[in-house]
């Protein structure tokens, strides 16, 4: 059985690590280090910088986790991403690296509260989630096949039945091109 197929969901993976389970450690480290190392990276860090980032990350899991205080309502993924992002800005607050984030537009940014960031994250993932199930089936499939099987271009033409990536990838951007106007008219209306 691969070790992904152990870990896929947020239960199984708190259970590894309140019981002191390495490869959920090496699961984590492999899943993960990629998307927090370019989150460091390319905020003024090293690769270094985001080993021990996503160390701390970690340990801020594990230690919720440990003490029962643990109460996710996103993914591990989502999570850690966040306390790792917040780890960082406290990074180079109190550093001598005084950036802005190049993935954020202001050049000060609030640290936002672990619990109200989930809100938050939860109120638009339920969204998004409303959207893609009104955005119709073809799409719909297009953006999963696309975003969440990590299909190519040829891969989807393949499963649509497009004679070739370029129609698959034109369709892709007429179905993201729509997501969009319906988030915005959403948006419009929803205050987060």
């Amino acid at each position: 059985m691969k070790v992904r197929q152990l870990y896929n969901s947020n239960e199984s993976i708190i259970s590894g690590l309140i019981s002191y389970d390495d490869s959920v450690l090496h699961y984590l480290y492999k899943e993960f280090f990629l998307m927090i190392r370019n989150l460091v990276v390319t905020n003024s860090g090293s690769e270094d910088d985001a080993k021990d980032i996503l160390q701390e990350g970690l340990i801020v899991l594990y230690e919720k986790a440990k003490n029962n205080e643990l109460d996710l309502s996103c993914t591990i993924k989502t999570y850690l991403y966040s306390v790792c992002r917040n780890l960082w800005l406290k990074e180079l607050r109190k550093g001598e690296r005084q950036v802005s984030f190049n993935e954020i537009h202001n050049e000060t940014i609030p640290v936002i509260d672990e619990t109200e960031d989930q809100e938050n994250l939860t109120k638009q993932q339920k969204i998004l989630e409303k959207l893609i199930h009104q955005i119709g089936e073809s799409c719909k499939q297009i953006l999963i096949y696309f975003y969440y099987e990590n299909l190519s271009m040829n891969g989807i033409a393949d499963k649509m039945g497009y004679t070739n990536a370029g129609n698959a990838k034109t369709q892709k951007y007429k179905c993201l091109k729509k997501l969009q106007k319906m988030a915005l008219e959403q948006y419009k209306n929803i205050t987060l």
